[in-house]
């Protein structure tokens, strides 16, 4: 096989996963497999520059700026939508699609979410990607097609062996709820301004000058209509729209429905907006299309608008609302944050009454102040946040707020760590903390302690039952029932909860202790790693950053906290009330060669990344070591491997190449 050839059969393979992945849900492969394929292409293009294409998988990492977008007329206008606000707006469409038509049989419509994103038009020729675009006005938009070549979902070729010889394919481009809150969080730790909400996040993502901004930001596509398309089969429904969409590579939503009738339409939108927060992407209503498409001819459109397609609107997530104060909350590891009181503003169908401003930083940004009508949204969390102000001349005139200097429950000094953005109260048995943090470890995910929740924390902490964590398993029955009547029943409710959670995992309970930077899954992390609660307590910063996912700043927080003698003296007051967090057992195969084994990794690996090398040398109860010592008993080299592997010479310790070390892991 040719080079040229080679390459062709990876981008087809490859192509043909990211499909696979991303429109099916159905890998074929292994990540490390794919990875594989990746690699041998970037380093076939690399050897072989002249036979790089624009649409190759490697290009989508992004390429060199841009100093502006160009114009691009779509082939054919992307038409906006008109709107309905309610059921009986919905039946008037129907009611007059039926009246255009001339028919009073059920009409079928395609019921489709209406993704919070933003409109791109893709345009193929013989079914190759050339250029695509943002909605712009409808007419025209911009050229941003090496940004949404980094978007995997985007297929730089149709999978099609007869390819129309032009096509439009529309979609909308988004960021999932996750991305957001990953992007954002990162963005808070540099100091840099948050977006407001998903969609600004996408929009501002697809609209970077270098693409490889774009490609560092998890950007996600759905595909749900044609514009103009020259040859190929005629499609004579729109749900052979999609499914040709499908077929072809693209990612089309899976709650996508067919409803016969007005009536389903209408159930497929209440259902869909029961499971709005539940979604993985923003959506803000339905859209509904008539599914015939000579009935789509035949119904045309009105000045912009399609009159076959209708936009259902969920109700508002933003609403304006007035800012009646400020409070400052402490929270489990003392940080302080504070909450705008507000004037009670219905919010997709709930009254919210507070709104989280983060961090003094935020404020600032925001110049958030009492008295200021400011615009609030729910994105799907619980505490709704301040997205701005909104001028009402004022402004000016009202005082800045700014956070204490002292804790306002305990009175302590609040005080802000170098580097960080949060207040925090320096004293440990603040009430505010400790209410916190026996709230949290009795929570679902930690030690789940069903009927152990905020107010009862509350309640049990004012009456002096509840001073520490320890505390909740020294409860006793009588002690409940002297707090009211009608009691018993759920008083011997939570004490058999209570029991109950004693046998628990070692995950759950180091979630519990809320350890600082410990959530879920480092938790996990640091269980497989250790094995037992005592490994882990006597562990050092070192070999706690040798565990793959683990970087310096949760080692030391991990190793602070074990140090402290009121935390040593809580994990064994835990351990005396008869909780027994499971050891983590290592199934480590008898025949394993890393097992007991100290392992170091050097240089880049080719068919393995080196966490996942790590992980899988821990799996057959090997340790792997940063460093080069006498007690080494593997170097693991790869390509540059630099002074590590001169160590090894130096000190006798035994160097494997890849393939030996491929072959000693079982050929994984």
């Amino acid at each position: 096989m040719s080079v040229k050839d080679e390459i062709e059969e990876l981008r087809r393979l490859i192509n043909y996963h990211n499909i696979r992945y991303y429109r099916d849900d159905d890998p074929e492969i292994s990540d490390a497999e794919y990875d594989q394929l990746m690699r041998r292409l970037a380093d076939l293009e690399a050897k072989h520059p002249e036979l790089v294409t624009p649409d190759s998988p490697t290009q989508r990492v992004g390429a060199a700026p841009l100093e502006k977008f160009e114009k691009r007329k779509h082939l054919r206008p992307m038409f906006s939508l008109g709107n309905a606000m309610d059921e009986a707006e919905v039946r008037e469409f129907d009611a007059r699609v039926k009246r255009m038509i001339g028919t009073d049989k059920n009409i079928e419509y395609v019921a489709e979410p209406k993704i919070d994103g933003l409109g791109v038009n893709l345009v193929y020729e013989k079914g190759r990607l050339q250029w695509g675009a943002t909605r712009g006005d409808g007419e025209t938009g911009e050229n941003v097609t090496r940004n949404l070549l980094t978007i995997r979902e985007v297929p730089a070729r149709l999978h099609d062996k007869n390819p129309p010889s032009v096509v439009e394919v529309r979609g909308e481009v988004y960021m999932s709820v996750a991305a957001f809150r990953e992007l954002n969080q990162g963005r808070e730790k540099a100091h840099e301004p948050l977006f407001a909400n998903p969609r600004n996040a996408a929009a501002g993502s697809l609209r970077q000058l270098d693409s490889k901004i774009t490609a560092s930001r998890k950007l996600s596509l759905f595909c749900y209509q044609l514009g103009e398309i020259e040859g190929g089969t005629k499609l004579a429904a729109h749900e052979e729209v999609l499914a040709r969409l499908k077929a072809w590579g693209f990612p089309v939503n899976p709650r996508i429905k067919l409803c016969r009738g007005v009536d389903e339409a209408v159930e497929f939108h209440r259902r869909l907006l029961d499971d709005r927060d539940q979604l993985e992407y923003e959506a803000d209503g339905v859209v509904l299309k008539v599914n015939r498409m000579d009935w789509q001819r035949e119904l045309g459109e009105r000045s912009r608008e399609p009159r076959w397609a209708i936009a259902v609107k969920f109700p508002a997530r933003q609403e304006t609302t007035v800012v009646l104060n400020i409070t400052p909350n402490v929270g489990r590891t003392g940080a302080i944050t504070p909450t705008a009181e507000l004037e009670p503003a219905l919010v997709s169908g709930v009254i919210v009454k507070r709104a989280t401003l983060h961090n003094q930083d935020e404020i600032d940004r925001k110049d958030v102040r009492v008295g200021d009508r400011v615009l609030i949204q729910r994105a799907g969390d619980v505490i709704p946040e301040v997205v701005k102000v909104i001028d009402d001349g004022k402004h000016d005139q009202r005082p800045r707020y700014k956070l204490p200097d002292k804790c306002p429950v305990c009175g302590a000094d609040a005080v802000r760590p170098e580097g960080e953005v949060v207040l925090r109260c320096v004293n440990i048995n603040c009430p505010a903390q400790i209410k916190e943090r026996i709230f949290h470890f009795a929570s679902r995910d930690a030690m789940d302690i069903e009927g152990l929740g905020e107010k009862k924390v509350e309640q049990y902490y004012e009456r002096g039952l509840l001073s520490s964590v320890a505390d909740i398993y020294k409860l006793k029955k009588a002690d409940l029932l002297k707090l009211g009547k009608d009691v018993e029943v759920s008083a011997e409710k939570l004490l058999a909860a209570i029991e109950k959670s004693k046998d628990t995992t070692l995950p759950r309970f180091l979630y519990a202790l809320g350890i600082r930077h410990v959530g879920e899954h480092v938790a996990r992390l640091l269980a497989d790693a250790c094995g037992s609660l005592d490994k882990l307590m006597a562990a050092g910063v070192d070999e706690l950053t040798e565990i793959p996912g683990i970087g310096p700043e949760v080692a030391g927080s991990v190793r602070d906290f074990f140090e402290r003698p009121e935390n040593r003296k809580l994990v064994n007051d835990l351990l005396h009330a008869g909780v027994k967090p499971k050891s983590v057992v290592k199934k480590v195969p008898k025949d394993s060669p890393f097992a007991g084994k100290t392992v170091v990794l050097t240089g880049g690996l080719d068919t393995i990344s080196r966490n996942e090398a790590g992980a899988k040398i821990q799996e057959l109860g090997g340790r792997v070591s940063s460093s080069v010592s006498k007690k080494t008993d593997f170097v693991v080299a790869g390509s540059d491997p630099g002074s590590k592997y001169d160590k090894a010479r130096e000190l006798g310790v035994k160097i494997l190449d890849e393939k030996e070390f491929l072959k000693m892991l079982g050929g994984k």
